[in-house]
């Protein structure tokens, strides 16, 4: 008796381990990759799903990184119509002697606002920084101002600018997860400004200038988007780049070496990009479920997400994602198109891995007084049913 009853245990333990370990091999991911960045987070551009981080709030010198967010505020100044892409900008000797990368523009002259978003963005040009921060505000303390309210808005807490250029100042900082933040917001909210951060070349005044971010030729998916490089803050990148209509987005902070940086990076899209993908899955105009209506003029209501939802997911894991929908009472009319009626939980394996509002895709209007009456009287006999 004792032998069949460990054999039998034996048995049971070796089925348990088999499910286990097939388990294990169908959602199994490898950690990310070992870098030589200090500082690096890797996320998904449209559902914001972060795929490997370390160290990704440390406050960080982001070098010319800064750029992006001058490019930022400049985009959504000129989106709001107090600057002009067509504006002839004037050099101020202050710009004209920035230190550092250089777009070279002449002080004294006129260069159309468009030509100095093409050199601060491929030149990564200080000089054309400046000149962008003085016509925007008047001033590069002015545009300063200008960061940080755009800094709070985003709800960066780890940033603050003090300049527009990224030179050094022990003021001036970032951290990878709010330059990822940036980076994704940049890429969502102005598609025409980000095409300038995959432009391999860029020439102003008789002097042609290749774009910093080598990541540009080595791999066609990759589309942007800034280096930064200073001795205290060592090389600093990032990346953004498209495969299988996945976006994903990757900062790599204090790199000891330019080659690093750009390995760093490519390690991280290549891991992202060959373990996971992004996919919607519930659609604003879409029925999730068609569900009863009491007391209304039509007996039935198509009910939908209250917004698109993206997951990021290893691409075998989709399948096995069930919606559960959860209604807050028993649907009553009158309804309104667009009213929220409850939330849909999405599970993977039984676990919440995303929830959402769901509402009523169209109107329904009650019926008469007698009618209503009826259809109470039925949904109380219904409700002592179902809940006995």
């Amino acid at each position: 008796m004792y032998k069949l009853f460990s054999l039998f245990l034996l048995r049971i333990l070796f089925l348990v381990f088999l499910s286990s370990n097939l388990s294990t091999q169908e959602s199994f991911i490898p950690d990310p990759p070992s870098l030589n960045a200090n500082n690096f987070i890797l996320l998904d551009s449209v559902s914001g799903r972060i795929l490997a981080e370390k160290g990704a709030d440390e406050r960080i010198e982001p070098a010319s990184i800064t750029k992006i967010m001058t490019g930022y505020v400049a985009a959504d100044q000129i989106e709001k119509g107090f600057v002009n892409l067509d504006d002839e900008v004037f050099i101020s000797e202050n710009c004209w002697r920035k230190e550092g990368s250089k777009m070279f523009i002449r002080e004294g002259t006129k260069v159309l606002m468009s030509d100095l978003m093409k050199g601060m963005v491929i030149q990564s040009g200080n000089d054309a920084s400046c000149a962008i921060a003085e016509h925007v505000a008047a001033s590069e303390e002015g545009f300063v101002q200008l960061m940080s309210l755009y800094v709070n808005e985003l709800g960066l807490s780890n940033t603050k600018f003090t300049n527009v250029t990224g030179l050094p100042n022990e003021d001036h900082y970032s951290s990878a997860r709010d330059l990822a933040r940036l980076s994704m917001k940049l890429i969502e909210r102005f598609p025409d400004h980000y095409a300038l951060y995959k432009e391999k070349y860029f020439t102003y005044n008789n002097i042609k200038q290749r774009n910093r971010n080598s990541l540009l030729w080595q791999d066609d998916s990759i589309d942007g988007m800034k280096t930064g490089h200073t001795t205290s803050a060592g090389y600093c990148l990032v990346s953004s780049g498209v495969r299988n209509d996945t976006r994903l987005i990757a900062v790599t902070l204090k790199s000891s070496t330019e080659k690093s940086r750009l390995t760093d990076n490519r390690r991280l899209l290549d891991y992202g990009f060959r373990y996971f993908r992004t996919k919607k899955i519930l659609t604003i105009d879409s029925s999730i479920l068609e569900e009863q209506v009491w007391g209304g003029e039509k007996e039935k209501v198509n009910l939908s997400s209250v917004d698109n939802l993206f997951l990021t997911l290893s691409p075998r894991d989709f399948q096995r994602v069930e919606p559960k929908v959860i209604l807050a009472d028993y649907l009553q009319a009158p309804l309104t198109k667009g009213q929220v009626v409850g939330s849909v939980n999405l599970l993977l394996d039984g676990n919440s891995i995303a929830e959402m509002d769901v509402v009523a895709m169209e109107d329904v209007k009650a019926l008469g007084f007698f009618g209503r009456a009826w259809s109470n009287i039925k949904l109380l006999t219904y409700k002592f049913l179902i809940e006995e």
